[in-house]
């Protein structure tokens, strides 16, 4: 792990998941942090660097705003079991993953026609792959707060994947980020894009879990006893040759 201890890059990554999502910053809570990501999708997050059952339970029973989620980073099963009623895990468990950031390469090659185009705003370094015929097929977005950076939205799209896109995107990024003085990357991510991320040289720091507050959308699968609402997925980076989907974690 490229942090001292979880509390530390779970502090890191709040503040720039923030500044990736248009908030205003976070908010020091007892429990840790509160992030009112920007639009179009509003909504309050509750992050919890060193979370234990009565503080889950305690934040949980009283803050019943629909649609409000909760970050622990501990194992998902921990979590289910401490929410109160109301309260579900959405998916599948994910992990907050590092890397250190290198001086940029050579820019990774995409496929003959697709182009790529970055730019920065507000702190934010945009990445977007353009197909042969104009349309987006890639794209992703990493904050850069201090010395650490905070890949997000990284998304594929179907009919582009396995081309070597994702790493094509996930390299301009990160190279961008090392330019603006960034040492350490920082990502959430699905189980299933765990093994592509350590293929290129990410290490987990901690598993992470996501709670939400119903009520939920209707025809979801959740791990809790509660309809689950919709998972916000986004597609990643490839690894090991490969170019298969890897989801990201809710907002």
């Amino acid at each position: 792990m490229h942090f001292t201890d979880t509390t530390e890059a779970v502090r890191a990554w709040v503040h720039g998941w923030a500044l990736s999502r248009g908030a205003g910053g976070p908010r020091s809570t007892p429990w840790g942090f509160t992030v009112i990501t920007g639009p179009p999708a509003n909504s309050t997050n509750h992050v919890l660097p060193a979370a234990d059952e009565t503080t889950v339970r305690e934040l949980t029973g009283s803050h019943t705003l629909p649609g409000a989620w909760l970050k622990a980073f501990v194992p998902a099963d921990s979590l289910a079991s401490w929410i109160a009623p109301g309260w579900s895990l959405p998916g599948a468990p994910g992990f907050l993953m590092s890397t250190a950031l290198e001086p940029a390469g050579a820019p990774a090659p995409l496929p003959h026609g697709y182009r790529l185009r970055t730019w920065t705003g507000a702190g934010v370094t945009h990445a977007r792959v353009l197909a042969p015929d104009g349309s987006c097929a890639a794209r992703g977005q990493i904050a850069v707060d201090g010395t650490t950076a905070v890949v997000d939205k990284v998304e594929t799209h179907a009919a582009h994947r396995r081309l070597g896109l994702g790493r094509g995107v996930m390299a301009a990024l990160t190279a961008a980020a090392s330019e603006r003085g960034a040492a350490v990357g920082l990502l959430a991510s699905s189980a299933e894009g765990r093994a592509l991320y350590e293929a290129t040289g990410w290490l987990v720091a901690a598993p992470l879990a996501n709670a939400r507050r119903g009520p939920d959308p209707v025809g979801r699968h959740s791990v809790s006893t509660a309809a689950a609402p919709a998972v916000h997925r986004q597609r990643g980076p490839r690894g090991a040759g490969t170019d298969e989907p890897v989801r990201t974690l809710p907002a």
